[in-house]
């Protein structure tokens, strides 16, 4: 899983706790761990630690289930997730003559009962990787053809690249992460199939799919609908499958191909071309694999024992609910005068990250109760952080809150802008924040130029290109370029 971009929004994870019961209670695993209960002396396994044909139906009985119809294939896949998550070990057979190899309980069966959530966890990412494996494995409907003189398959012949194969799956659940843990994305809300698939092959900036390419999307719906069926049970997806009727036959593409395909999201039926999303552990499951890959893949959570200073940089680029949420995990192991202090220490400085990081000490010190008081006004008479601390008492309605010098109104002003800037770039919200300015000073771009702020000739620069008003916007070209002549035409903070 390969991941490029910029790092992913946090992820707000349940407890390992909780997300050990959700494992517990995945169907696939809990038949897995009946079956290595069950397995003993008596059991007899092939040589590649398979059951052999016999027991398939006394292993069906063993999880409760008949051994006509599926039983035996539900015991098979199960026995195979036990084998490979450790919950069985496979013994040799005891003398070179002997038929079967026979099976007793692994290690990691006991921990089961006895270990800790990570314990569990761990098992459970094991049973993952494993269907995992089954679901980029090449579908096998004629094996004749594959099979070599020494009665070994030859993979090469059935057209498939594992490599291939596992990009593909990782890429869509990676989009299904990216689409739960991004605020106002998809959240609960399951993704059409026709929609997932189509975010793979259809390139950005075809505005119009060729038959060609609804073909490829249509073949993709099936293989997932294929591998969906496979992740549901490890409790990794909750999916509602294909329409069964809409296939033409068994392995082909919906019925419905073309435009038909197309327009299918929209459909107001659109539940019968399958719905699919990650569960809590779907999600703590696709993460540890993006994070096996070196994706940047955050978590709520994991700054509340870092300092103030790696607390306010990772939020840099939050959502502002999972911004919260991590400030009042962080602010709860502190003491709140302490808590102030470490914060306002880290919010100082005059690099790029600087604007960013006082924005996100003041709305961490809105969190803090009236204990922060005296450590906010001990910095009323500093530069950086005078403004922040009059917003904060003027909010808390403290009394004896002194005026603000010009100086420092128009350093915060800068200040100010250049973090919306690094957080949101030129949203409307800054529009609106940069005329109300200008509106309350009549001669601000006259006093803004002058400002001592490494970002002060970027944001002129974009107050410029944003302000509303084209007369305004003129004056704010003209003290930008006044501001990077007094700079000695070197930039600032680089905001473009």
């Amino acid at each position: 899983m390969s991941h490029d971009g910029p790092t992913l929004p946090p992820v707000r994870l349940p407890s390992d706790a909780e997300l050990a019961r959700e494992a517990l209670a995945a169907p696939l695993l809990t038949r897995a761990v009946r079956l290595a209960r069950w397995a003993g002396p008596q059991t007899r396994v092939g040589a590649g630690g398979e059951l052999i044909e016999e027991q398939w139906s006394e292993a069906a009985e063993a999880l409760g289930l008949g051994a006509d119809d599926d039983g035996p294939a539900y015991a098979s896949e199960a026995w195979r997730t036990a084998v490979d998550a450790g919950l069985i070990e496979i013994q040799d057979p005891e003398s070179a003559d002997a038929e079967y190899g026979t099976a007793r309980a692994g290690e990691s069966l006991a921990l089961i009962v006895s270990g800790g959530p990570q314990d569990i966890l761990a098992i459970w990412q094991e049973a993952l990787e494993a269907v995992y494996a089954d679901a980029i494995a090449p579908v096998l409907d004629d094996l004749s053809e594959a099979i070599g003189e020494d009665g070994e398959i030859d993979y090469g012949l059935l057209d498939w690249d594992p490599d291939g194969e596992a990009e593909f799956l990782d890429g869509v659940l990676g989009n299904l992460y990216l689409l739960t843990v991004t605020d106002g994305g998809a959240d609960d809300q399951p993704v059409p199939l026709p929609a997932l698939a189509a975010s793979m092959i259809v390139p950005d900036d075809m505005s119009e799919p060729t038959d060609d390419v609804l073909e490829q999307v249509s073949d993709a719906m099936v293989r997932l609908d294929d591998q969906f069926r496979l992740l549901e049970p490890i409790g990794l997806v909750e999916y509602l499958p294909m329409d069964e009727s809409l296939m033409i036959e068994e392995g082909d593409g919906p019925a419905e191909t073309g435009t038909e395909a197309e327009t299918a999201v929209d459909d107001t039926d659109v539940s019968r071309y399958g719905l699919v999303r990650l569960t809590p552990l779907g999600l703590y499951g696709v993460r540890a694999r993006m994070l096996e890959a070196g994706v940047d893949a955050p978590a709520v959570g994991e700054l509340a024992d870092k300092g103030a200073d790696a607390l306010l940089d990772g939020l840099a680029h939050y959502p502002e609910a999972a911004a919260r949420a991590e400030t009042e995990q962080w602010l709860a192991r502190r003491e709140p005068a302490a808590a102030t202090h470490e914060l306002l220490a880290a919010a100082r400085g005059a690099d790029q990250g600087g604007p960013l990081r006082r924005l996100h000490c003041q709305q961490a010190l809105t969190l803090v109760g009236a204990q922060a008081e005296p450590e906010v006004r001990a910095v009323l008479d500093d530069l950086e952080l005078g403004g922040l601390a009059r917003v904060w008492l003027a909010e808390r309605g403290a009394a004896e809150v002194p005026a603000p010098p010009e100086s420092m109104v128009f350093w915060l002003s800068v200040d100010t802008i250049a973090a919306q800037l690094d957080a949101d770039g030129e949203s409307e919200e800054l529009r609106s924040l940069v005329a109300g300015l200008t509106g309350q000073h009549s001669g601000f771009f006259e006093a803004a130029w002058r400002v001592d702020h490494p970002a002060t000739a970027d944001v002129l620069e974009a107050m410029g290109r944003i302000h509303p008003d084209k007369k305004s916007a003129k004056e704010a070209r003209k003290a930008a370029f006044k501001a990077r002549s007094r700079q000695g035409g070197q930039s600032g903070a680089g905001m473009s």
